[in-house]
């Protein structure tokens, strides 16, 4: 397995950070010599045997050596979940205050427990920043979220966490500063998508066990038709952009990302990419992501993780000309959400497995899917309830969700089961796939 620098070492048990060093090794042979033995060498004068009768160890009474048996690799399966947009509304950053003054989201992830705890490797993308407390919180259109919900995301377990999306800038570059500040705090997790003062210019990368991952994470921009010149180095770009007037162009793909990804596939065993792209509201990937699907899968990614549409996109196996291969997960949708479209509730868990033997590392097809979720609030005031798996919902759930008052909606279970079927078909997973 391949082993490179800037490693987040994961040992299981327990978490821990590595930076891992190329050095050389030597792997001792089998042919040493056995103390005690020698050749036998005929004297010149008349050949005669010169060995000492005597000699408590002879060719003759040596006792046979048994070879040490070979230990045979044992296979074993590496697991990735990964969530969708972690995206915080004002009523569910109200929900996680306090009689005391402080904040607690630990609510957000009690329902993925087993989950989180099931996974090897676990992926959120957080939506909005942590542009600092001092700043005051604040939703739609631009947000900045307490830096107490990352406590929460730390404390749940998870991994990896996904920083470049369209409210990245939200609070400007300071508030990308304070929010890479905030993750230093946290040096268990891999942090990717942004970079603070000294932008970085190595590629994340996450050691399990014998197998080395690299994590890509991108936006196809900030909420503007141009990167500004304080945002370039800062925020990862999934879109070109001209040098000198930093336009955007939507329809092209960063160059510099495909570089990237052929780096990574030097240094990585798996080459992950989670692009922030996509129409939202929109069930159905654009040509854009399409396109850009398969100039990842050509320059080398092995799996693609999209977020930003807000709703599920489908799942699919691309395969480029020169014969490399990607699942792709168009969009997981949200995590959490106060939104009021009912499809905005759907969202999807992506499950994946990766079958490890000695000689190599591969995406198994088995145990690799979806896990189909619900993202349930109330109203009146509105809060976050859970995220539920679909198999576990019901209609009378359903009827009694607060997009009923809030988005002026009726939520059925149907409708969820249906809007499934259609966009995941056969990568449905069930709890028992996975637990």
């Amino acid at each position: 397995m391949k082993i490179g620098t800037f490693i987040r070492t994961l040992l299981l048990p327990p978490l821990t950070l590595a930076c891992v060093l190329s050095v050389p090794f030597v792997i001792p042979g089998t042919g040493s010599t056995v103390p005690g033995f020698s050749e036998r060498i005929p004297e010149e004068s008349g050949g005669e045997d010169s060995s000492d009768p005597g000699s408590p160890l002879t060719e003759e009474s040596a006792p046979a050596r048994t070879p040490e048996p070979e230990h045979a690799f044992e296979e074993y399966d590496i697991t990735l979940m990964a969530l969708g947009d972690n995206l915080m509304h004002m009523g569910i950053v109200r929900g996680g205050y306090c009689e005391d003054g402080t904040f607690d989201y630990s609510f957000l992830f009690q329902d993925m427990e087993e989950f989180l705890a099931a996974a090897d490797i676990s992926i959120i993308n957080q939506e909005t920043v942590f542009g600092g407390n001092q700043l005051g919180f604040s939703g739609y259109p631009r947000f900045n979220s307490p830096c107490e919900v990352g406590d929460a995301i730390a404390a749940a377990g998870f991994t990896v966490v996904l920083h470049a999306t369209n409210h990245a800038a939200d609070q400007g570059i300071d508030g990308i500063y304070n929010c890479v500040s905030y993750w230093e705090t946290h040096p268990e997790i891999l942090m990717t998508g942004i970079t603070g003062e000294t932008p970085a210019d190595t590629i994340p990368l996450l050691q399990i066990r014998d197998v080395t991952f690299a994590i890509l994470n991108y936006t196809y921009g900030p909420n503007l038709g141009t990167l500004t010149p304080e945002l370039r180095g800062h925020l990862n770009m999934l879109c070109a952009c001209d040098e000198t007037t930093g336009a955007i162009d939507f329809t092209s793909i960063n160059p510099r990302v495909l570089e990237d990804i052929r780096a990574a596939r030097e240094l990585a065993d798996i080459v992950v990419v989670c692009p922030h792209w996509g129409t939202e509201y929109q069930s159905t990937p654009s040509s854009y992501q399409k396109d850009f699907a398969l100039r990842m899968t050509e320059a080398g990614a092995d799996l693609i993780i999209g977020t930003h549409p807000h709703v599920p996109q489908p799942v699919e196996w691309i395969t480029s000309d020169n014969g490399n291969a990607a699942l792709c997960y168009y969009s997981l949708g949200n995590y959490v959400s106060t939104q009021k479209q009912p499809l905005c509730m759907l969202e999807e868990m992506a499950w994946v497995t990766f079958h490890v033997t000695e000689d190599d590392v591969s995406l198994s097809k088995e145990k690799t899917g979806v896990l189909p979720l619900v993202c349930h609030y109330r109203s009146g005031p509105v809060r976050l309830e859970g995220v539920y798996p679909l198999e576990d919902y019901t209609e009378e759930m359903a009827v009694r969700h607060g997009i009923r008052s809030y988005g002026g909606v009726v939520l059925h279970l149907e409708d969820l089961q249906g809007w499934s079927t259609d966009i995941f078909g056969d990568f449905i997973l069930q709890k028992s796939d996975i637990l």
